[in-house]
């Protein structure tokens, strides 16, 4: 039986105790929480964090905490990748197998059950390393153009200047949601974004990145329009 982990340190500085922050009457990593149980896919679903305050919310809200997670590992810097490695390790040091290991954003309130369990169904057929859900962009980037420090403009690809926008490759980017891995992927430290993964793809009204407050009042008004419809 496979295992969700969901990262949440508790030094967040752009959006201060962002994980627990509440959002729509609850705890924000209470939706992740939520959203891993009703899946059906886990034996397990535990939080890795190094706060206490995290733990407990985490406790209250039906996960497991069963280690806190190392100061090495709880830094401004530290990627997602060895965070989900330790918890891997841990569980072996313990004499668990995993089986398949989801790392679950704790701030991704539009995340679904139903797409947990799609994501280890792709995982389980594609002979892939990993899945994740991504969405496209909105707007060819192909079109993008930068702000010099002039305070001028320029084009990233002047050559599709004048490319029609329907004949332009479409992108996809990170939904920022979950990430199923094979235990030894995660171990081995095997790069996500590149062909050992597949694509789960999800419409853009149900992904929003939650980095600055204007995220945060955007994904309030999403995620009240979602659950309406």
């Amino acid at each position: 039986m496979a295992i969700a982990v969901i990262p949440a340190r508790g030094g967040s500085k752009r959006i201060p105790r962002k994980n627990i922050r509440l959002f729509h009457g609850r705890p924000m990593i209470a939706w992740s929480i939520e959203a891993a149980l009703q899946s059906g896919c886990f034996s397990r679903v535990i939080v890795s964090t190094d706060d206490d305050e995290i733990a407990d919310v985490s406790r209250a809200n039906g996960a497991e905490v069963p280690f806190r997670r190392p100061a090495e590992l709880s830094d401004d810097h530290t990627g997602t990748i060895p965070v989900i490695a330790h918890a891997v390790a841990w569980h072996r040091q313990q004499g668990i197998d995993t089986g398949p290991v989801c790392c679950i954003y704790a701030t991704a309130p539009l995340i679904e059950g139903e797409d947990i369990k799609a994501g280890l169904q792709l995982l389980e057929t594609e002979g892939c390393n990993y899945v994740f859900p991504v969405t496209s962009f909105s707007f060819p980037i192909q079109r993008a153009i930068r702000v010099t420090p002039e305070s001028r403009v320029e084009m990233f690809y002047p050559e599709h200047f004048n490319t029609r926008s329907q004949d332009l490759e479409d992108a996809y980017h990170d939904a920022g949601q979950f990430y199923w891995g094979t235990a030894e992927a995660w171990l081995q430290h095997k790069q996500i974004f590149s062909s050992i993964a597949a694509p789960l793809v999800l419409p853009r009204y149900r992904v929003q990145d939650i980095d600055t407050w204007e995220d945060w009042e955007r994904v309030e008004r999403m995620f009240a329009a979602v659950r309406k419809r």
